[in-house]
C-alpha cells in the first residue's frame, strides 16, 4: 500500500507540524507533499529528513516570506499535485491540503485542524484586524475569501473520512461542510512536563502576543488585582501594548527557553488562558505539571479542562466572557475553592492527551478504514 501525506506548508515547527510528526512516525515510508517547503536543514528531523514534493508556489517571487500572499493561487496549486499512484492519502489541513484531487479507488482521510478560519466564522475579525474591512483592498479581500469558501465546500466532497482535533472543530466542520468528523485529540508531549505539587504564590500565562490570545485582557484583569502576582511569558506584536497596560504586579518576561517555561508552569498556583482555541495545547501542558487552569469557557478548553462544579475530579475553573470583570470573578472563585482541585487530578487528566494516546487512536481509526475498503 502506497501512502502519501499532504500538509499545507512547511515553514515552522508548530502545533500542526507536531501532528504531522506523529503521523509520519506511524507511516515512515510515506511520501510528503506540501505547497512549499522552506524548513532549514537543521529543522527537518520531525519530517524524518524526507524530500518534500512541492507546488509551483515554491518558485514564485518572495515565496519564502510571502507565501501567504499567494492564497488566491493555493487551490490551483494543491490540485496540481499528482497523487494518482497512491492508495492512501492522509491530509493534515488547516487551509487547502484537504483539496488534493483523488480518484475513486483511492482513500483520502483528512485530519482537519480547522476549516479555513479566516474564510469562515472568523472572517469579519480577520478583515478588521488586517485593516481590510473597507475600501478597494477590502473588496478584493472579501472576493477572494468568497471564492475560497466556495472552493473549500466543493473539495469537502473529495474527502472520504474526516478526523478533527476537538468536538468544537467537529461542529465547525458540520457547519461548513455538513460532514461528520471523528474526534482524535492532537498529541501533547505531556511527558516533557514534570509533575510538581509545590506551588508558589503567582499566576502564569504564556502565549504568543497576538490579538486573539487576549493577553492584554489577562494583564488588565491582574493589574486591577494588585494583591495578586501574574507572570507573562511570550513575545509578539502586542508586547509593547500589553507592557503599557501592566501594573507593578504583572511581570512580562518575554520569550523564554523551554526549561524556564516548564519551571514556571510547575510552580504556578494556576495557569490563565483567555483565548478561544480549537484545542489549546498550553492548558494541557500546565495540567501535566499538576497546575490548575483558569480558562475562557469556550472552544477546546471545555474538552481539555475539567471544570469545577461541572465535572468530577475538576482541574480548573471557567469564566464565561472575555472581559476583565469575568476573569477577575473567576480568579476570586478559584482562590475560594482551589482546595477542591487536586494536583494529581490535573496530571492524570493531561495524560489523556499524550503522544502514545494519539498514535494509538489514529492508527486504530485508519486501520479500520483500510479494512473497510479492503486495502492491503
Amino acid at each position: 500500500m502506497k501512502v502519501a501525506i499532504v500538509h499545507d506548508w512547511l515553514v515552522v515547527y508548530g502545533g500542526a507540524e507536531k501532528v504531522l510528526e506523529e503521523i509520519l512516525k506511524l507511516y515512515p515510508d510515506a511520501d510528503i507533499f506540501s505547497l512549499v517547503d522552506f524548513l532549514p536543514k537543521d529543522k527537518r528531523d520531525f519530517i524524518l529528513n524526507k524530500k518534500v514534493n512541492t507546488s509551483f508556489i515554491q518558485k514564485l517571487p518572495k515565496a519564502k516570506t510571502k507565501y501567504r500572499s499567494y492564497l488566491p493561487f493555493m487551490p490551483m496549486a494543491i490540485e496540481q499535485l499528482d497523487l494518482s499512484k497512491y492508495d492512501l492519502i492522509i491530509s493534515s489541513s488547516y487551509c487547502v491540503a484537504k483539496g488534493i484531487i483523488t480518484g475513486p479507488d483511492q482513500i483520502h482521510i483528512s485530519y482537519v485542524h480547522s476549516p479555513i478560519r479566516y474564510a469562515w466564522d472568523l472572517e469579519h475579525q480577520y478583515l478588521k484586524e488586517a485593516g481590510l474591512d473597507k475600501g478597494l483592498k477590502g473588496w478584493i479581500a472579501k472576493a477572494i475569501l468568497h471564492y475560497m469558501k466556495i472552493w473549500d465546500t466543493r473539495t469537502a466532497n473529495g474527502v472520504d473520512h474526516f478526523i478533527c482535533n476537538s468536538k468544537f472543530v467537529a461542529r465547525r466542520i458540520w457547519k461548513c461542510y455538513r460532514r461528520e468528523a471523528e474526534v482524535i485529540y492532537p498529541p501533547v508531549n505531556v511527558d516533557g512536563f514534570v509533575y510538581c505539587d509545590k506551588k508558589d504564590d503567582f499566576y502564569l500565562t504564556a502565549s504568543r502576543m497576538v490579538p486573539y490570545k487576549k493577553m492584554d485582557l489577562i494583564a488588565e484583569a491582574f493589574t486591577a488585582m494588585p494583591d495578586k502576582k501574574l507572570i507573562i511569558i511570550g513575545e509578539g506584536p502586542d508586547f509593547e501594548k500589553i507592557k503599557a497596560k501592566a501594573g507593578k504586579n504583572v511581570i512580562l518576561m518575554g520569550y523564554q527557553p523551554f526549561d524556564v517555561l516548564k519551571d514556571h508552569m510547575q510552580r504556578a498556583k494556576a495557569f490563565v488562558f483567555a483565548a478561544e482555541e480549537d484545542f489549546g495545547i498550553t492548558p494541557v501542558e500546565a495540567q501535566a505539571c499538576g497546575t490548575p487552569v483558569i480558562a475562557f469557557g469556550k472552544g477546546g478548553a471545555l474538552e481539555t479542562v475539567r471544570g469545577l462544579g461541572i465535572k468530577d475530579k475538576p482541574t480548573g475553573i471557567f469564566f464565561d466572557e472575555q472581559t476583565k470583570d469575568s476573569l477577575i470573578n473567576a480568579v476570586n472563585n478559584f482562590e475560594q475553592q482551589s482546595n477542591l482541585i487536586k494536583y494529581e487530578d490535573c496530571r492524570n487528566n493531561a495524560l489523556e492527551f499524550g503522544l502514545d494516546k494519539f498514535k494509538y487512536n489514529f492508527k486504530h481509526y485508519v486501520d479500520k478504514i483500510i479494512e473497510e475498503h479492503n486495502l492491503k
